[in-house]
């Protein structure tokens, strides 16, 4: 039988989850992983696929996430300079995460239509 989480150790320095939560720090980090999946992209791709974000904002989630492994980050010696962003091996293992968070946030917007991740068996 799988544990529950209220069966696994609690211990706040070592918890696993507060590890989780750190790395994912905040909204935009999540996001920024959530376009990642589909492939890699450079900076204003993702500025333009993430409305609201500012600049500043978005190189400081890159960074975070390169610092932590997540995604990696490409620079090309070209005039104009190019840079492109794409998940680590690290930055992939996180789509099952992402895709609990798709399916319980469908639940908790749309309780009344049906769930596309439940009705093709993905989960």
């Amino acid at each position: 039988m799988r544990p529950t989480l209220a069966s696994l150790p609690q211990d706040t320095a070592q918890c696993p989850v507060d590890r989780a939560v750190q790395v994912m720090e905040g909204r935009w980090a999540t996001l920024v992983v959530r376009e990642l999946l589909s492939g890699t992209k450079r900076f204003g791709e993702l500025r333009a696929a993430l409305p609201g974000i500012s600049p500043k904002t978005l190189t400081d989630r890159l960074r975070h996430l390169e610092a932590h492994d997540v995604l990696s980050r490409r620079a090309f010696a070209e005039v104009p300079p190019r840079v492109e962003y794409s998940l680590t091996e690290r930055g992939r293992r996180l789509e099952p995460v992402l895709l609990a968070l798709w399916e319980w946030g469908h639940d908790d917007l749309a309780p009344d239509l049906p769930n596309p991740l439940r009705e093709r068996g993905a989960r």
